[in-house]
This record gives C-alpha cells, structure tokens and sequence, in this order.
C-alpha cells in the first residue's frame, strides 16, 4: 500500500514535469514565431562591404521596434565595382539597388536595406544618405557622411547611430510607400543636408505612422 502510494505519486510528479515543459517550450516557440510580430512581415539587412557588427546590431533593434517586424541579418557582400564613378570618388547609390534585386528573391512582403560605409550619390545630386525602391522592396542607406570625423570633427558614437538610425527607418518607410512629409521633426522629412537629418526625430509624425499602417496591412 505504501509503495503504491509513492509510485502515483512519483507517476504524478513525472506527469506535471512534463506538462510543465511542454508548456513551457510551446510559449517559447509561439514568441519566437511571431507572437511580437503580427504582420507576419520581414526585414532583410544586408551588408554591402566593410560594416561594422554594433551598428548592425543597434539598427536591428531599432527596426525591429518600430515597424514591428522580423530581421533577418545576412552576410556582407562586396561593394558593387561598376557602382564607382572615379571621377567623383563616389558610388551610385542606383547600382546597390539593382545588386540586391540580382542577387534576392525576397518573398513579396518582405523588405530588404542594404548598409553600406562608401559614400552614395544619385543623378542630379551631390551626394544621398540613401535611397530607395519606393512602394517596392529595397533600399539603401550610407553610413559615411553621417559620421562626425568624415567633416574633420571629433568622432561621436551615439550621435552617428541615431543618424543612422534615422536614415534606415526614412528609407524603408518610402519602400512602404511613404512619401516626404512637410513636418520638420518627421523622420519622412527630407534631408537636404546633415543638420537637417539632426533636427528631425527618429520616429513618424501621426499623419505618417497611420499612413504606413495601412500600407503594411
């Protein structure tokens, strides 16, 4: 009698063990498939030549935040050669665009940003933070001009990453199909120069973020 009493016992405990894991190991799976990401929706970052692992990791932190979606980080790839325009020492931010498309085949909600620390420049234009595919799938951001020492001053790590930071979120939210916005904190402000990109937040004005959610529905 006694031992039966501890073999029920000890089957009931071995039970609750189990019952506790599993329940356990479902809520583990269910955050890590999405629970914090209900669009379902994927960020792809992807490196373009030399960049470094902390920037990375702060932008995709901060992308994750606010567009609420996946990121999903890639290897770096070499820059673009026939991007170079020697005569202006500089790339041609379009050439990064269609590297990305030869070489993804992103499934069709998902977004993809380049990174890339060479100095970019578009027809017409003496140089560009970024530039994207608006309303389509991939963009690009450079890290170069948002440096401090790249204009001769003392560098500045926390105010280089919040540049970049904005810089990613502007360029994705015109691949979502947003377009410039005439407030001057919106982070869809148009940038003409650096202190512009310093004025502005990091996050959408009212009118910007309604219009991105039902562009990401």
């Amino acid at each position: 009698m006694g031992r039966g009493h501890k073999n029920s016992k000890a089957i009931f405990l071995l039970w609750l063990y189990f019952v506790s894991f599993a329940a356990g190991y479902n809520l583990l799976n269910a955050k890590y498939l999405g629970a914090s990401n209900p669009t379902g929706r994927t960020i792809v970052l992807y490196p373009i030549g030399n960049v470094e692992g902390w920037v990375l990791d702060a932008l995709e932190k901060d992308l994750e935040k606010k567009f609420d979606v996946r990121i999903k980080r890639v290897n770096s790839i070499e820059v673009p050669r026939d991007a170079f325009n020697p005569a202006r020492g500089q790339y041609l931010a379009v050439s990064f665009l269609k590297k990305l498309r030869g070489l993804l085949r992103p499934a069709n909600h998902d977004k993809v940003l380049s990174v890339t620390d060479v100095d970019l420049y578009a027809s017409g234009l003496n140089f560009v933070f970024g530039e994207a595919e608006s309303g389509r799938q991939c963009a690009v951001i450079s890290l170069t001009r948002l440096r401090q020492s790249f204009y001769s001053l003392p560098e500045n790590k926390s105010l280089f990453i919040e540049r970049a930071k904005k810089e990613a979120v502007h360029e994705l939210g015109h691949v979502w199909g947003l377009e410039h916005c005439p407030d001057p904190l919106c982070v869809m402000h148009f940038s003409n120069s650096l202190s512009d990109t310093d004025k502005k937040s990091s996050s959408f004005c009212p009118k910007c973020r309604a219009r991105l959610e039902k562009l990401m529905k």
